[in-house]
């Protein structure tokens, strides 16, 4: 398991009896995780929650405000900035243990030494963008939510990359892939956050488990003659890692040399020394 341990602005306090309890800068968040299963062993530490969300029976769920909070603030990790802002949906805006991610695509470009071109699929609020045009490549960010692609056009701003090369798409991934196979585009390192379950705008469905791999074999159409690296991340439950290894060995390893690894994300709890797992990922790098 990589280990996102070396974060300032974030620490994930405490769990137990389905929660986590998080410092997101000053701001202390109390939200459901599905994976803690244990029970809370120091309940004094729950009373520091700042905002306290409740899933609804039906689904969804809303936040319970202990005192006034900003709509949105800022923590930082190294030299990448990022908003935080909570949503209807439990989320931050941010999954902290990516930052074991963006550091290793960040060395990844900065040791080529040549210009790279990077394609961010499903890329969200940009974590792993704002990484890769910090370290200096040109990227294109795809996202099928309109409102995901402006919150990360706002975080390469905020971390004072707005003059980078960074393109911003709001389209369908699976077809923007397909145009730009017809236009003859190349990247040299593809990153994808695949959902686990999803509708194209036509009803079309993505199911995880049916189209990852002739998705990623699809997108081999894009990378270049000397790449760089393909990272693929998941949160699907009942997923091993070793699946996504074995869907790049077949696909970019099979054409490419280089290393595969995989493995899982985590958090360290700081009060109890416990660990969080938070996903998994597969590697292919061209090394």
């Amino acid at each position: 398991m990589l280990l996102a341990d070396e974060w300032k602005d974030y620490e994930l306090i405490e769990t137990g009896d389905g929660e986590k309890l998080e410092r997101w800068g000053d701001v202390i968040l109390r939200r459901p995780d599905p994976q803690i299963i244990w029970p809370v062993k120091n309940k004094k530490a729950w009373e520091r929650a700042d905002a306290h969300y409740h899933r609804s029976q039906s689904g969804g769920g809303q936040w319970e405000y202990k005192k006034k909070l900003p709509k949105r603030w800022t923590i930082g990790f190294e030299n990448l900035k990022f908003y935080i802002e909570p949503t209807g949906f439990k989320h931050t805006g941010l999954f902290p243990e990516q930052a074991v991610n963006w550091k290793w695509m960040i060395n990844n470009i900065q040791k080529a030494n040549r210009p790279v071109k990077v394609l961010n699929l499903f890329a969200y609020t940009g974590g792993a963008t704002v990484a890769a045009a910090y370290a200096g490549a040109e990227v294109c960010h795809v996202d099928a939510a309109k409102g995901m692609v402006n919150w990360a056009k706002e975080n390469v701003a905020l971390s004072g990359l707005a003059d980078k090369p960074v393109r911003f798409i709001t389209d369908d991934c699976m077809k923007f892939v397909q145009r730009e196979i017809r236009r003859g585009k190349k990247y040299d390192g593809i990153i994808m956050d695949p959902p686990s379950y999803g509708r194209g705008p036509n009803g079309e469905i993505w199911k995880i488990e049916d189209s990852l791999y002739g998705f990623v074999e699809q997108c081999m159409g894009l990378l270049s003659d000397n790449p760089l690296f393909f990272l693929i991340n998941s949160y699907t439950t009942g997923f091993s890692p070793t699946v996504l290894s074995n869907i790049l060995k077949q696909t970019v390893g099979s054409r490419f040399k280089g290393n595969h690894s995989c493995g899982e994300v985590g958090l360290p709890v700081s009060q109890s020394g416990l660990v969080l797992p938070c996903g998994i990922y597969g590697r292919w790098e061209n090394r």
